[in-house]
């Protein structure tokens, strides 16, 4: 499972034009869930997105986690995470999960991440989004499950 992680000063998501989900100050979470890629894959990243410490604390240093500035998360599928470009000049996406598996281990993160926070929010799985957000600083960092096992 991967996820590109952005701290945001804001962030939301639109569909066929109307919006439906906006979040505050806090994460932005670009998930795909790969072939391979199970519960415990899930369980591991959520306890990491919620705890990573990319806040600013008092002295400016990245030391407080979303749950720490009591922060929302917005989480938005993203097959394209497991886009092969090494050969040719269209992405292959054999490594992604099919869109059951992923919806199910999507859906998974998203409740085990809600065990940390009631502040968490999605796009819609499968729909064409608009994603729009203010990024805070930049922080961006990409979580992948299958690299820290």
């Amino acid at each position: 499972m991967r996820a590109v992680i952005q701290r945001v000063l804001q962030a939301g998501v639109k569909v066929g034009g109307v919006e439906v989900s906006r979040t505050g100050r806090g994460l932005l979470v670009l998930l795909g869930v790969g072939g391979f890629d199970g519960e415990e894959d899930a369980r591991y990243l959520a306890e990491k997105t919620a705890n990573l410490r990319i806040f600013s604390d008092e002295t400016d240093r990245m030391n407080l986690s979303v749950l720490d500035i009591d922060g929302e998360i917005l989480v938005v599928s993203q097959f394209t995470l497991y886009g092969d470009c090494r050969k040719g000049r269209r992405p292959s996406y054999a490594s992604a999960a099919g869109p059951e598996a992923a919806r199910g281990l999507y859906e998974h993160y998203v409740e085990k991440l809600s065990d940390y926070t009631a502040k968490v929010s999605t796009g819609c799985f499968r729909e064409m989004m608009e994603v729009f957000l203010v990024n805070d600083g930049p922080v961006t960092l990409l979580l992948d499950s299958r690299k820290d096992f």
